[in-house]
Formats: structure tokens, sequence, C-alpha cells
């Protein structure tokens, strides 16, 4: 299991792999807040989406364009679904407000007016976001033995939202030369290691953990 593991860890392009103790703490601390973080995540990923698709580039969107954000729009609402379900099941509810730090930072390298250079950056912090979450999921399908109910919903996000952060970077290599795609996503899995490693702890689908591990650290450039 351990070695299936780091095979499906390695087959993302992360820069930075997460300790295994993140996700013992967080499974150790609220799960209800946790389920409740990754709710807003689902909702927000599903805006993201729907927001991209009047993103295109004049006079037409690229090839699949329009159906590549609709596909993860409608993806995210049904795992908002199960989500919020689970919630509902364990006697919680979906909070009205919710923070996301590590987006945040995340969206300050965009650059902003630059037209499909913009857009280019848009859709790499959605790769990232997608890319991060799925380590994320398969990590806690891996640590959460106790709980057969968490550890279904998590193997099967992984296994759902694995391909998610190739749509995003497909698209922008429509918009923008595959040599410069490549270049700034570099320089994007690098700032997003460095994003990640100063997270606060918590329980939060994108935090980090309260001290960090040798198993967690950066990794050579891909």
């Amino acid at each position: 299991m351990a070695k299936q593991l780091t095979a499906d860890l390695d087959s993302l392009p992360l820069r930075a792999r997460t300790p295994r103790t993140w996700a013992e703490q967080v499974l150790a601390g609220d799960r209800l807040a946790l389920l409740n973080d990754h709710a807003h995540l689902e909702k927000k990923a599903a805006s993201n989406a729907l927001e991209l698709l009047h993103r295109w580039p004049e006079p037409v969107p690229p090839e699949n364009w329009v159906k590549a954000m609709t596909t993860v729009a409608r993806d995210e609402v049904e795992h908002l679904a199960l989500v919020t379900r689970m919630i509902s099941r364990r006697g919680g509810r979906l909070t009205k407000n919710h923070r996301n730090p590590y987006a945040n930072d995340l969206r300050q390298l965009v650059r902003l007016g630059e037209g499909t250079i913009e857009l280019m950056d848009r859709l790499m912090i959605s790769a990232l976001i997608e890319a991060r979450s799925c380590e994320r999921f398969a990590l806690l399908a891996e640590v959460c033995v106790d709980d057969g109910g968490l550890r279904k919903l998590y193997d099967s996000l992984w296994a759902s939202e694995h391909g998610h952060y190739r749509i995003f970077i497909d698209l922008a290599e429509q918009v923008v030369a595959a040599r410069v795609v490549n270049e700034r996503w570099r320089e994007m899995l690098d700032a997003e290691a460095r994003i990640i490693e100063t997270q606060m702890a918590g329980p939060r689908m994108h935090s980090w953990p309260e001290s960090n591990s040798s198993e967690g650290s950066s990794l050579e450039s891909r």
C-alpha cells in the first residue's frame, strides 16, 4: 500500500511533498471542520471553472474550452454534494464564511491586466490547487484507517480529480505557446512549494503540519 501511494504521489508534479504527519494531525483534530473547509474548496472550484468559462480569448474559445470547464464545474458540484451530505450526516452544517490563505497567496502570482498571460496564470493557479488537493486526498485515504466513510470519500475524490490539473495546463497551451507555458509552470511550481510550506497548521485541506518532518521536503525539479 505504501509503495502504491508513493507511486501515485510521484505522478503529481508538485515540488514539495506533504508529510504524512499532516494527515495524522488533521484527522486527530476536528474532522467536521476539515470537511467544512473541504466543502468550501469544492464550491470555489466549481465557481472558478464557471468564471474561466467566460475568460476565453476573443473571438472564439480554443477547442474544447467550454466542454472542459463545464465538465470540471459539474465534477466539483457533485463532490460538493458528497462532502456536504457527509457533514450533515455527522451532525454539522456548512458555514457561510470561509478563508483560504493558501489560494489567496497563490493568486498573488497572477499578472493582472496582461491579456492571455493573465489567463495563462489563472489557469495555472487552478492546476496547482487541483494537484495539491489530489495529493491531500491520497494521504487522507491512506491514513484514515479508523473511519470507513471518510476513507471511501477521499479514495473516490483522488480517483476522480487526479487528472483535473492537466486540463488547465492543456488549455493554457491553447492560449499561449507551449514553451512559455512550460517555463511559467516551472516557476509556479517552485512558488507553490514555498507557499504551501508557510501555511499555518489546522483542520484545513491546504494547511501545513505544526512541525516539519523529514518525510516532507521540496523535491528536485521535474
